[in-house]
């Protein structure tokens, strides 16, 4: 397993990164979730994401537990604040001082721990003062809760805003960015990544296999694999825009280009997000151990220009860039 500094900090992290999200306390039994949890240790991976929304706050717990015994300073432990959790009233959500303390001290107790590494604004709160979002991260990194501070799914004008705030009021700043990144989604490069290069902020990608998809496990014209994740109800809506014909045939042309390389489908869209060195670690779900340890060989490969020139041509047609597809709910959840 290789290692990479996340964004200018100095805190590093594992190339591979273990995620919880839908996986642990929803498609997989606690046994399942701590089998994979292992093999992600046994691979190497120190760098371990989840977020209290996540199985409405039962993945935290679940990874706690999976992770209790472990040397705690050997380990990099990642969560989230945004989204409501528990009876959903009127203050539990968003990124307001209230909703940020309590949160984080829930967040701490269920894994079991004293502080996090990094703590996230999960979207951006359009109903909170940036100010005051950021003196709250500030106070609790003062504390000792939290080391890091980062974002997820922020757009460049909310970055560039929340790092010139964090400056000027003396601020910890923000170090990363959590946004979709994969070789059909490439939201981020156009305004997103140069911002975050500017400002010294490191992505943790999430779907870096396009929720599957770039597997080859699905395949145009066929139904879909028993038991995937397009057919579950929770993450539904993520992998189905991705599963039209077009992109099943495009994504099917890569089998070849994965062969050549000696590499599985899934090992070449991780070190796909690798190749770009803004990109601290990719974030790899699992519901059965020999998924993350498939993954986590991708770590330190590298990929020729002829390579990435040849996936390019493969998925032309099908690549999403849109910068404005990086988006926040428009008003706080209730």
């Amino acid at each position: 397993m290789e290692f990479r500094y996340l964004g200018t900090s100095g805190l590093k992290v594992s190339e591979i990164a273990y995620g919880n999200w839908i996986t642990h306390a929803s498609q997989v039994a606690e046994d399942t979730a701590r089998a994979c949890v292992n093999a992600a240790l046994d691979a190497g991976i120190t760098t371990f994401d989840t977020a209290d929304v996540y199985a409405n706050t039962e993945a935290e717990s679940v990874l706690g537990r999976a992770l209790a015994g472990q040397r705690r300073e050997s380990l990099e432990i990642f969560t989230k604040v945004y989204f409501p959790t528990g009876p959903r009233g009127h203050n539990d959500t968003g990124l307001s001082r209230k909703h940020i303390m309590e949160s984080c001290n829930a967040s701490l107790k269920r894994l079991g721990t004293d502080y996090v590494d990094l703590y996230q604004a999960h979207r951006f709160d359009y109903n909170t003062p940036l100010e005051e979002t950021l003196r709250a991260f500030d106070d609790l990194v003062r504390s000792g809760k939290v080391l890091y501070i980062g974002v997820s799914e922020w757009k460049s004008s909310e970055i560039k805003a929340a790092t010139k705030i964090a400056r000027e009021m003396g601020l910890d700043r923000i170090v990363s960015s959590q946004p979709q990144y994969n070789m059909l989604w490439r939201v981020i490069e156009e305004k997103v990544d140069p911002t975050c290069r500017e400002r010294g902020i490191g992505h943790i990608v999430w779907s870096p296999l396009a929720q599957g998809v770039l597997t080859g496990k699905y395949l145009p014209g066929q139904p879909l694999p028993d038991g995937s994740r397009a057919t579950s109800s929770e993450g539904g809506e993520f992998v189905k825009r991705f599963l039209n014909d077009d992109i099943l045939q495009a994504v099917q042309s890569l089998r070849p280009i994965a062969q050549e390389c000696g590499l599985t489908m899934a090992q070449l869209a991780v070190a796909w997000v690798l190749q770009n060195k803004n990109v601290s670690s990719a974030l790899v779900g699992a519901s059965r151990p020999e998924q993350i340890t498939e993954a986590a060989k991708a770590s330190g490969f590298i990929l020729s220009s002829d390579v990435l020139a040849a996936i390019d041509l493969a998925l032309e047609g099908v690549i999403v860039r849109d910068h404005r597809m990086t988006v926040s709910p428009p008003d706080r959840l209730s």
